[in-house]
């Protein structure tokens, strides 16, 4: 296993353990991402996963059907990128990206890495699950943030920061910064 699967795999038994936690009646509550549901919020993390490694030459498969079940489209999505990018060859791919040169694995674990942490939060918010960011997972979070400077808020990113109170959490800081209530 590369470090980038290692990496990927330790986010995502986080991220599948708050997907499987999710009534069948809640998939269609409103995420805190606008005009998208929890649903929905599966659907884009599987669908720019998807389209990013195509891009690179790695073919996943057919896609899964996260329609009618996302938790199960997730766990089918994840296990084919993980073994996608366990291999050396597709995780150290090069190309020129967004910030500059850069590999395969290391864009998906800057960007997309980052997105599931984000995104574990606002499925768990939609459906009122615990997405249990630990301290590690924060530091990522505004690492990445860091990163992208003002990229961060592109059209389809995030949206601009929010005021939180003086005395909120850390958690509440770090993702009013990307927007979310």
């Amino acid at each position: 296993m590369t470090r980038i699967a290692a990496s990927y795999e330790s986010v995502n038994r986080s991220l599948t353990a708050v997907l499987e936690s999710v009534p069948e009646t809640a998939w269609d509550k409103d995420s805190p991402c606008a005009g998208w549901t929890a649903r929905d919020v599966v659907a884009h993390l599987v669908t720019t996963q998807r389209e990013f490694l195509a891009q690179h030459g790695v073919d996943l498969g057919a896609e899964p059907d996260v329609a009618a079940d996302p938790a199960a489209a997730w766990r089918e999505h994840s296990a084919r990128v993980l073994a996608a990018v366990s291999d050396e060859a597709v995780a150290e791919r090069g190309f020129d990206g967004f910030f500059g040169p850069t590999t395969v694995g290391a864009a998906l674990e800057q960007f997309y890495v980052w997105d599931m942490v984000v995104h574990r939060w606002d499925v768990a918010r939609a459906t009122g699950g615990d997405a249990g960011l630990t301290a590690e997972e924060l530091d990522r979070i505004e690492r990445g943030a860091d990163g992208f400077g003002e990229a961060l808020y592109m059209e389809g990113i995030c949206r601009p920061a929010v005021e939180v109170p003086a005395d909120a959490d850390r958690a509440s800081r770090v993702l009013a910064r990307l927007g979310r209530q």
